[in-house]
């Protein structure tokens, strides 16, 4: 059989991977990626020449990270991955992710594959302009709890607004439910915060969430920034990677971007598969569009440890070319005594993201929360 590749740039972006198993099973693991993750095809029925050659992976090189695990890098040309998100995520990760014992740890990006995504629309930098807040840890909460009438949802929206929160956003559960419609509940929020700042003087914005059907996103999205929304909150684990790019890449819309994690819990939590929270959490996300990357930080209701929420803070401000770094948004049972060891390890360039425990704090939600800003401010 005679074939006739297209020319190839001769460019290769690499995939480190972690693999469980003795040296020898590492590398049986990591061919069979090589062959899996581009061809699917059996290596000894390839016909001669470019395929076997350069489009299949290459194993690049091998190191011992610990007990049974070896980190071996495999480079794939980029025309692999086709110019666009999903086709390098299926490249990187599509069939491999279905097999035990490989992990993606780390992506090493050139700028032909780079220069395919205009990443996030703001970043740190964009953000901290847009919300008038130039170095200090930004504030973010989130209306709850689901049940609660679209009324009541603007009346907290307005009160986190007045005491100085700057991002307002739907809690994830929040979507097209009876008791608080998405078009009436986003109209409501986004005028309470609108009216807040004008009585204030603050610069707040109010992110509904996306979590809705594919057919709807994009018309909920045109429809919420015509209300006076100011950004949004998108979990790509239920809508999508790509979608979140969509969002971000649309120019009639130009706002910006929180990545919530539901349901991409499980991309993270086992240490033999999946993706490293340094991937996910801040290479890809970054890639995808997303302006501020949430996550659960270390010591509440979750179980990801310190290290990992560090390397989660690390991957959202890599080099990456042009991509922009974004804001690591640790969450998830966040209260008010971790602020100073969290500034410790994260310095100012991070979003304090206090739901549940900003109730708590002072008798009401205003009160709480300018005492939660006046509290960052002074550290």
């Amino acid at each position: 059989m005679h074939l006739v590749t297209p020319p190839l740039s001769g460019e290769r972006f690499q995939v480190i991977y972690r693999i469980n198993g003795s040296y020898d099973e590492a590398m049986a693991k990591a061919q069979d990626a090589c062959i899996e993750q581009t061809v699917e095809f059996p290596a000894d029925l390839l016909p001669a020449g470019d395929i076997p050659n350069h489009i299949i992976g290459r194993i690049e090189g091998v190191n011992k990270s610990f007990n049974d695990f070896n980190d071996i890098t495999i480079s794939y040309p980029v025309e692999d991955a086709g110019g666009d998100l999903v086709q390098l995520l299926n490249v990187i990760f599509g069939n491999t992710s279905i097999k035990p014992g490989i992990r993606v740890e780390k992506l090493i990006l050139p700028t032909a594959i780079l220069s395919k995504f205009q990443g996030p629309r703001f970043g740190r930098n964009g953000l901290r302009s847009l919300l008038k807040a130039p170095a200090r840890p930004m504030l973010c909460s989130a209306i709850k709890p689901m049940g609660l009438t679209s009324e009541q949802f603007a009346d907290q929206a307005f009160q986190f607004a007045s005491g100085g929160i700057d991002i307002i956003k739907d809690d994830h559960g929040l979507a097209d439910q009876p008791f608080s419609p998405f078009r009436e509940r986003v109209a409501r929020c986004a005028e309470a915060v609108q009216r807040a700042n004008a009585k204030s003087g603050s610069h707040s914005i109010y992110m509904p969430s996306l979590g809705s059907r594919a057919d709807q996103i994009i018309e909920k999205a045109y429809y919420a920034k015509s209300v006076g929304a100011g950004g949004f909150l998108v979990p790509p684990g239920l809508v999508g990677f790509d979608i979140m790019r969509v969002l971000a890449d649309d120019n009639s819309l130009a706002l910006p971007i929180m990545m919530h994690p539901s349901m991409i819990g499980s991309f993270v939590t086992c240490p033999t598969t999946g993706f490293s929270h340094y991937t996910l959490f801040g290479q890809l996300t970054r890639l995808a569009g997303a302006d501020a990357t949430i996550y659960p930080n270390w010591g509440g209701r979750f179980a990801f440890s310190r290290e990992e929420c560090i390397s989660i803070a690390a991957g959202s401000q890599e080099d990456l070319g042009h991509i922009k770094p974004i804001f690591p948004t640790p969450g998830g049972g966040m209260t008010i005594d971790r602020i100073p060891e969290m500034l410790d390890v994260y310095g100012k360039d991070l979003i304090f993201l206090m739901g549940g425990g900003l109730h708590r704090i002072k008798p009401t939600l205003v009160e709480s929360s300018a005492y939660f800003r006046n509290l960052v401010e002074n550290m």
